[in-house]
């Protein structure tokens, strides 16, 4: 069934290029720098490949980089653009408790709903990250081809992103000191006692540290452990989401345990986008999924 209406969202859904295409949707990219250097570059850029790899060697050679707002120029363009074509439009954004994005984006479709009254522009802030966010957009952009509209689209998503769970670990808590989410004491111990953090994003949208296990292994298990307890049922017949900081194998690895555990016969792996990996740090692994709680 056709949509009648236009998903926008930003380079933080971390959806693969194949489903950006397959649900029309409209990127807003965010965009990063590296420190000491000029050139900008967008996290997203359609029917381009990013070569991913090479920018988590880049961090892992010690290269530091900066990030930023997508440019407002071109999101007002592409909204505008979309209103000027009849289109109504549903905005999904990265966690306001994250970035910027979603308020500055939001101040735009409150100025052009004054400009374009006969159309409908609806918001939502995801408080939601990465695969988070593209699995909450994943199940708009079902809702819609199935027949809903863009009002109980909108409603849905309002009623159901909290219970969209996030679980996160790192490989190397450096990077999370970089980022301010750890003391240096912090990383540091951690990192010589082979510590790695099991972290969530709560119902505020902020990454939250919640335990500590010893151990790389460990620590992605203890991601699955999470989704046991508590994972929606039919826990097998939910989609789920991994993303991943360069470390494809790990990630292999926690889809095939959530396969064997749960029974769960689709899992959709994919990279973290620059602008959060430059916080992350290469080894980041997530898995998301619905859950009775985040």
């Amino acid at each position: 069934m056709a949509i009648d209406f236009e998903i926008v969202t930003d380079s933080c859904c971390n959806l693969t290029d194949a489903m950006i295409d397959e649900f029309n949707l409209h990127i807003l990219p965010l965009t990063f720098m590296a420190e000491g250097e000029d050139e900008i570059f967008q996290s997203y850029l359609k029917g381009e490949k990013s070569d991913l790899k090479r920018f988590y060697t880049m961090m892992r050679d010690g290269k530091v980089f900066r990030t930023s707002l997508p440019n407002m120029h071109d999101s007002e363009k592409l909204l505008r653009s979309l209103l000027e074509q009849g289109k109504d439009i549903l905005y999904v954004g990265f966690s306001s408790g994250l970035s910027g994005t979603f308020e500055a984006v939001n101040l735009i479709c409150e100025r052009l709903s004054a400009e374009f009254p006969d159309r409908t522009i609806l918001t939502v802030d995801t408080l939601a990250a990465s695969g988070g966010q593209g699995l909450l957009i994943y199940h708009a952009y079902k809702k819609a081809e199935a027949g809903e509209t863009i009002k109980q689209v909108h409603e849905w998503l309002e009623q159901n992103k909290l219970n969209l769970a996030h679980w996160f670990t790192v490989d190397d808590l450096m990077f999370l000191y970089r980022g301010g989410r750890v003391s240096r004491t912090s990383a540091w111990a951690g990192t010589m006692l082979n510590i790695k953090p099991v972290m969530h994003v709560d119902n505020e949208g902020h990454l939250i540290p919640l335990e500590k296990v010893r151990g790389r292994k460990k620590s992605l298990n203890a991601l699955v452990d999470h989704m046991e307890k508590s994972a929606l049922a039919p826990i097998d017949e939910q989609m789920v989401f991994i993303t991943h900081g360069d470390c494809y194998e790990d990630a292999e690895y926690v889809a095939n345990l959530i396969k064997e555990r749960f029974g769960v016969k689709e899992v959709v792996i994919n990279y973290v986008d620059p602008v959060i990996g430059a916080h992350s740090g290469p080894g980041t692994m997530a898995l998301f999924f619905l859950a009775d709680k985040r």
